[in-house]
């Protein structure tokens, strides 16, 4: 399982944007975090043609299988959706990694049970203001 945000396991944090101007604000090589709607479309293509990984938050299923297509290195969800998108992600093989956010290690045990491939603590989310 992976786990960004976690108190005691160090792994890399992910920087939020909300346009492509911010992303110059963000260290070399980070992970990007961008929130899955339609006019955002414009960064997360600028971010597929500059080789720059990111993760999409997605609300929904459609929105999940759009995350996949458009080469996600990780696809963040709601525990709600955990089992069905694991699933899916599974079933059509997908290349992006599953991650739930979560506020607390107590959910961590389900998740496991689930077989979701990771978890996203909020404060693993860096906020990039433009």
């Amino acid at each position: 399982m992976l786990f960004f945000g976690h108190r005691f396991l160090e792994n890399e944090s992910f920087y939020h944007i909300c346009d492509i101007d911010t992303i110059l604000k963000t260290p070399p090589s980070s992970t990007l975090f961008v929130d899955f709607n339609e006019s955002n479309l414009d960064i997360i293509k600028h971010l597929n043609e500059n080789g720059i990984s990111f993760v999409l938050s997605v609300t929904n299923i459609t929105e999940l299988v759009y995350a996949s297509t458009l080469d996600a290195k990780y696809i963040c969800i709601a525990t709600e959706l955990a089992k069905t998108a694991q699933s899916i992600a599974e079933d059509y093989m997908f290349d992006a990694k599953i991650l739930v956010k979560i506020e607390d290690e107590k959910e961590i045990e389900e998740l496991v049970l689930l077989g979701v491939d990771g978890v996203l603590f909020s404060n693993a989310i860096i906020k990039i203001n433009s």
